[in-house]
């Protein structure tokens, strides 16, 4: 497990491995000298010299997926991209997978499920995400692409900060846990998003057009109104805004050891 430190003090004070505090005094060093780089330049830099063989794409291939994922197959298109498939999604989302995944030439997609019997043990009736929306992305997400990520050193997010206020000051790097985590659109708008789109004629999601501009697991994912947050229809009615994995991923594996 390594060396555990605290951050902060009091009851707020919080534990952290020894691992995890050089993450992010690399992820600082990372962010002065390169997070103003082109995402094109950016992500060569950490494909070919930073984490060479050491880094992946996470990518839900929801609304907004297509453009991260066209500039990783300009760089390199064997690069490894995870994504987990929670058997809540949508049918279009899978079929959108592989439509993506032939218009851009992927090579090693790798598609992660839940374990049957964490789901078993938690979900054994399919509906959690009704009763505790939290713990069923826990187990059919967040753990699933914890132990993926684990054979990384670094990984590639499609975050944008103009997505939703937890997310409006996101850097380009960061720390999760012991490893790096990079946003290359992180400064990206709406519009330079469709500009690429239209550039590189890249498919869209075909829920989009049907009011859907942020796509998540079925059962927590509704339309949205022209007047409200492209998120507004996650999780509706609900405070949580967030599925987890952007909330601390390598938190299981780098308090207890356990490698989740």
């Amino acid at each position: 497990m390594g060396r555990v430190e605290l951050i902060g003090s009091g009851e707020g004070a919080r534990p952290v491995t020894a691992a995890a505090a050089a993450a992010a005094a690399q992820a600082a060093e990372l962010e002065a000298a390169y997070g103003a780089l082109p995402s094109h330049d950016l992500i060569r830099l950490a494909a070919e010299r930073l984490f060479a063989g050491r880094i992946a794409v996470v990518s839900s291939f929801g609304a907004e997926s297509a453009v991260l994922l066209d500039l990783i197959a300009e760089v390199d298109p064997g690069l490894p991209v995870l994504f987990v498939d929670t058997d809540k999604l949508f049918g279009e989302t899978l079929r959108y997978r592989d439509r993506l995944v032939r218009h851009l030439g992927l090579t090693d997609v790798r598609t992660l499920s839940p374990d049957p019997t964490e789901v078993a043990a938690a979900d054994p009736m399919g509906v959690l995400w009704h009763a505790d929306a939290d713990a069923c992305c826990h187990v059919r997400k967040v753990v699933p692409l914890a132990r993926a990520v684990a054979g990384f050193d670094a990984w590639f997010s499609g975050r944008k900060r103009f997505q939703a206020a937890t997310r409006a000051t996101i850097p380009t790097f960061e720390a999760d846990g012991p490893r790096i985590k990079i946003n290359p659109l992180a400064s990206w708008t709406p519009e330079r998003l469709a500009e690429r789109v239209a550039l590189r004629d890249l498919p869209a999601h075909p829920l989009v057009a049907q009011g859907y501009p942020s796509i998540g697991c079925m059962p927590c994912t509704d339309r949205v109104a022209e007047s409200e947050d492209a998120r507004a229809g996650r999780w509706r009615g609900q405070e949580k805004i967030e599925c987890g994995i952007h909330l601390g991923l390598s938190a299981l594996d780098e308090l207890d050891g356990s490698g989740i």
